[in-house]
């Protein structure tokens, strides 16, 4: 088996991208890929799926066909398939063949819009997790009344003990270094309280290690949910459980406001010339709450970058999707990873056992 390389090691990055995954369709993710290589011009991919719907999509993309080559199967995993059922044709799917590109190094990154459980299973076999991880993480974008936001886990991991806490504040970190481009980005973990003796055990514990942890962060201490949306944390630091549940919760408030506003201004007719002289601020509001313009959700922590698109993401999501990838291959998002997690085991007592 050839080792997996190291992300940034070639010239031109290539994208593993499993088109046959998720609620869009074949055409959508490949034109997702065109659109995706005309941001970056030095981009390459790996286009996983049933070649016979591949091919005519391709021909009259010639930007792409170009820079793309095609791998060829019928196998697609389904949004219903159980992880388990997944596993076992992670050589034969599209996104086992994706992810199998990662790990055999003839990609950089792979990206699917497919079954987030069966996913992650599959990453997770195939990449295993890079020392000193113990759990990868899913972390994501979120929009918030300043700048983006990172938060993670996001469903990974339900339950989570304090270590688990910490690497997944390390690996935030890094990510919100890369991709939001932020030298010592702000991190706190999500509570319910902001108080020092608020929450669980495990939440104190690695409040302890983070404020004693010498890394390129700062660790503000604990938000409330209702504190994310304002933008004065960074990186917001959870369990898979709470994570999805604060996702979702954000995702649908924003449904909301929209559905609200779209009401109100059908109300009358004095409502609907409001609209009129409203409408670019509205525009823009749309633009900003559109889970496509936030779309790549990233498996961190793994020997390899898998970037997960939502499922029901059109072709500028899904580009959205390739860029985060492109820009975590590009400023090397782990070994930043690796480099933090080495800084704190040395610069830092083991606060957590001395906890327990």
């Amino acid at each position: 088996m050839t080792p997996a390389r190291i992300p940034g090691a070639r010239t031109a990055p290539v994208i593993a991208l499993d088109v046959m995954s998720g609620d869009a369709g074949a055409e959508v993710a490949i034109t997702a890929a065109d659109i995706a290589a005309e941001r970056y011009p030095t981009l390459h991919f790996r286009l996983h799926g049933q070649e016979q719907v591949m091919a005519p999509v391709l021909a009259r993309l010639p930007r792409l066909a170009a820079r793309a080559t095609m791998v060829h199967t019928d196998d697609v995993v389904l949004m219903t398939d159980k992880p388990s059922q997944a596993l076992r044709r992670s050589r034969t799917s599209s996104m086992g063949m994706a992810i199998d590109s990662v790990k055999q190094g003839e990609a950089d990154a792979a990206v699917s819009a497919g079954n987030t459980g069966a996913l992650m299973a599959m990453a997770l076999f195939a990449l295993r997790t890079m020392p000193g991880i113990d759990r990868p993480a899913l972390a994501a974008l979120l929009p918030t009344l300043k700048n983006d936001s990172v938060v993670l886990d996001l469903g990974a991991n339900t339950e989570c003990d304090a270590e688990n806490l910490v690497q997944f504040a390390v690996m935030g970190a890094a990510f919100a270094r890369t991709v939001l481009g932020l030298e010592r980005p702000r991190v706190a973990l999500l509570n319910i309280g902001e108080e020092e003796l608020k929450g669980t055990d495990e939440i104190k514990d690695a409040a302890a290690v983070l404020r004693s942890a010498d890394l390129p962060m700062q660790f503000t201490g604990f938000v409330e949910g209702d504190k994310i949306g304002q933008g004065d944390v960074d990186v917001v630091v959870t369990d898979g459980f709470s994570g999805n549940i604060a996702l979702k919760t954000a995702e649908g408030t924003g449904k909301l406001v929209v559905g609200l506003l779209t009401a109100a201004f059908k109300s009358s007719l004095l409502a609907q010339i409001g609209y009129l002289l409203s409408r670019p601020a509205l525009s823009a509001l749309r633009a900003h709450l559109d889970p496509n313009a936030h779309n790549g959700a990233v498996f961190l922590g793994l020997n390899g970058l898998v970037v997960k698109s939502h499922g029901s993401a059109n072709a500028r999501g899904i580009a959205n999707a390739i860029g985060v990838a492109h820009d975590l291959i590009r400023d090397g998002v782990s070994a930043k990873i690796s480099h933090d997690l080495a800084s704190m085991r040395a610069h830092r007592p083991d606060a957590i056992a001395a906890a327990k």
